[in-house]
């Protein structure tokens, strides 16, 4: 098993130092968010988590509280579920609200295949936190980012994926058993759709 997990944890360095290297400076875009009094606080996401993942919510604090920490305030959130099963090649479909200060309450839907070394199946209750957005129309599109997944019944998790300006920063409590890490992207639609592509 540890023989397993030596070249997962080598690959999730390499995607984490990928995704910070390939990301805008954060420093600059969290200080202006903070400024901008649109974005929600970590206590309104803290306590929204608390409230929609319940008693699986261990970590939680601790994962929000680094996306905080690297990206500042998000503009909006998806609260969601979502299913996905992976053997090398994988498909996630996931359904949630779109949560904005400015702009109201918007369905979405998501899907999106990935490819790497990775196996099982996870059903999650999801919470993305959504930054720089500057419309609900303008969140639709693929989001392309890298995964890691390493549990067996149940975990925390966080990803960061990337479309032009805006970042969306998936929070999973998943249950299940999964264990790679792949690449792909997330497809985020107005209207459920089958087609992953």
């Amino acid at each position: 098993m540890q023989r397993l997990l030596r070249p997962l944890r080598l690959l999730s360095l390499a995607a984490l130092t990928m995704g910070a290297t390939l990301s805008p400076p954060l420093l600059a875009r969290a200080s202006a968010q903070q400024k901008s009094g649109g974005g929600y606080t970590m206590q309104e996401i803290v306590t929204e988590g608390h409230r929609f993942f319940g008693a699986t919510a261990g970590g939680l604090a601790t994962v929000i509280e680094r996306a905080f920490q690297e990206r500042g305030l998000p503009n909006g959130y998806i609260l969601g579920e979502e299913g996905s099963g992976a053997f090398i090649g994988g498909l996630r479909y996931g359904e949630g609200t779109l949560f904005t200060k400015n702009a109201g309450e918007h369905h979405v839907y998501w899907q999106g295949p990935s490819i790497g070394f990775d196996a099982g199946g996870d059903g999650a209750r999801t919470m993305m936190l959504v930054y720089d957005l500057p419309s609900v129309n303008s969140l639709y599109g693929r989001y392309a980012g890298v995964s890691g997944n390493a549990y067996l019944v149940g975990g925390v998790g966080m990803t960061l994926l990337q479309r032009d300006s805006i970042t969306l920063v998936p929070i999973r409590t998943g249950l299940g058993a999964r264990l790679g890490v792949n690449i792909g992207y997330l497809k985020l639609t107005p209207a459920p759709t089958w087609n992953p592509f």
